[in-house]
């Protein structure tokens, strides 16, 4: 090919401004999971501030800024899934499949990315843009940042779930090729996945091999393998 697709040849320019997304949203928390958040505060001296340091606004924005990035980075990995499922594309087996039309292959669990990647982008509303005044009056500007969070803990985990089936999909299409020309890290990455998860060589029920994926990624022992450094993700 003349070029790359942009999920492929992008890939720095991506996963780099979700890498930067996590950065910044580790320092907001840090900062504020270290502040005073009480009112009023109550100084050394006896007197009693009345302040706004229990808002939650810069955790609020943080959290609609993580949910919207992992949208990126699920979009990007589902993308890379469906070209590996079409022969089109990468050359390979339909779904992945060594008996195509006895057996999906993989074709199922890229529905459930494809699936995952939509549920995000409606989870990705920014709540912190919402508020509705309470406490006659006196409570007029909240900040959502309980709802953002969670809607960025569902997101995060949709994204693993996503990430899980791209890996899955990555070391199925290995099995159509030549893996002496892996280079260390792909061959350690996917001696770890084969250690939990077998060849689909017949049509299956994959929800455990997902869920196995989905925790080498979340426990860190992927990186580990591929690097060298075990760095747990949640």
């Amino acid at each position: 090919r003349v070029q790359d697709p942009y999920v492929l040849r992008c890939i720095p320019q991506v996963h780099g401004a979700v890498r930067q997304c996590l950065q910044h949203v580790k320092a907001v928390v840090e900062v504020e999971s270290g502040s005073a958040t009480d009112n009023p505060l109550i100084l050394p001296d006896g007197r009693a501030i009345s302040c706004g340091n229990f808002h939650g606004q810069p955790l609020g924005v943080a959290a609609d800024y993580l949910g919207l990035s992992l949208c990126s980075l699920a979009n990007i990995s589902e993308r890379r899934t469906f070209r590996l499922m079409d022969p089109a594309y990468s050359g390979l087996p339909a779904f992945l499949t060594p008996q195509g039309g006895l057996n999906s292959g993989l074709m199922m669990i890229q529905y459930t990315a494809a699936s995952l990647c939509s549920e995000c982008k409606v989870l990705a509303h920014p709540s912190s843009v919402d508020t509705i005044p309470t406490s006659a009056g006196q409570e007029d500007h909240v900040s959502m940042s309980a709802t953002a969070a969670r809607k960025a803990r569902d997101i995060a985990w949709n994204v693993a779930t996503v990430l899980a089936i791209e890996y899955m999909s990555a070391c199925q299409a290995l099995e159509f090729r030549d893996r002496s020309g892996l280079s260390p890290s792909g061959a350690a990455a996917y001696a770890l996945l084969r250690s939990r998860v077998h060849a689909v060589d017949a049509d299956r029920e994959m929800s455990a091999d997902i869920a196995a994926a989905r925790e080498l990624i979340l426990s860190g022992a992927l990186i580990e393998a591929a690097t060298g450094t075990g760095v747990a993700l949640c």
